[in-house]
């Protein structure tokens, strides 16, 4: 499915080396979605699916966000130790397999229930730090608050771009506030501002958090889910997953986008 979503004009996609939440918003996680053992090795088959993905994406000339962590799988990791390994591990993955077309997300949503301390919001530009280090600048390294939530000086000063959220956001005027007070955090220096995750829709709307991000200079990010009693159609964070463009909110996301981007017009000769 991904051509088709580069047709229409996004570049961009987040995939997490532990998952994500299948229900939209899971108040438990039984499951174990890692990448990572409990000491931190990487599990091959997980990367031989992660890297059929990035390579395609390379091909297509798109752009994933690769997150390292989610809440709900990171106490899967026995201590820090195992964090720091986990880190290193997956980082020197990435640059032994030469990816120039990835941005990192250290964990999603740091501030939302994570059990090991470096992964939340006081300690987690050490690990932004480190990738940056370890990588030598070749990675930019970011992380994400929950929806609503704007980065602290800490973050904004060691990220190389900034990740907001948009959930809870019901008033598109407040996500160009968020913006702008993102741009007044101490630390921030310029950096590009993305919303990769916002479950308000209204594209049919002449405003909307989508339309209020561009209008502010920030990119918007699509998160769908299926809910209660929708077809399997529905939502691209519910599995099994349809990865196609095959229902009423996709179409309205992927249609704006394209107008927003002028994907799939004829270019002038």
């Amino acid at each position: 499915a991904m051509p088709a979503w580069r047709d229409h004009g996004v570049l961009g996609f987040t995939i997490n080396l532990q998952g994500g939440s299948p229900e939209g918003y899971s108040k438990e996680q039984p499951w174990e979605n890692s990448a990572f053992a409990p000491d931190g090795a990487l599990r091959p088959a997980y990367m031989a699916r992660l890297e059929r993905v990035l390579d395609r994406a390379d091909q297509l000339g798109m752009v994933p966000i690769v997150g390292y962590f989610y809440f709900g799988q990171d106490q899967r990791l026995r201590d820090e130790r195992a964090v720091l390994d986990a880190v290193d591990h997956a980082t020197q993955w990435l640059l032994e397999q030469g990816y120039t077309n990835l941005l990192i997300e250290i964990n999603n949503e740091c501030n939302v229930k994570y059990d090991h301390a470096i992964l939340k919001p006081a300690r987690v530009h050490e690990l932004i730090r480190r990738v940056k280090q370890q990588s030598d600048g070749r990675l930019l390294v970011s992380t994400s608050y929950g929806g609503g939530k704007v980065v602290e000086p800490n973050v904004a000063t060691a990220s190389d771009y900034v990740l907001l959220h948009g959930n809870g956001v019901n008033r598109p005027e407040r996500i160009r506030e968020m913006v702008r007070q993102t741009r007044a955090v101490e630390g921030y220096r310029g950096q590009p501002i993305v919303f990769n995750e916002d479950d308000h829709y209204d594209f049919d709307k002449p405003d909307n958090n989508m339309v209020a991000a561009v209008s502010e200079h920030a990119g918007w990010g699509f998160f769908d889910f299926r809910r209660k009693d929708e077809g399997f159609e529905q939502g691209f964070q519910s599995v099994p997953v349809d990865w196609t463009i095959g229902s009423d909110r996709k179409r309205g996301f992927y249609g704006l986008a394209r107008e927003m981007t002028g994907a799939g017009e004829a270019k002038p000769e």
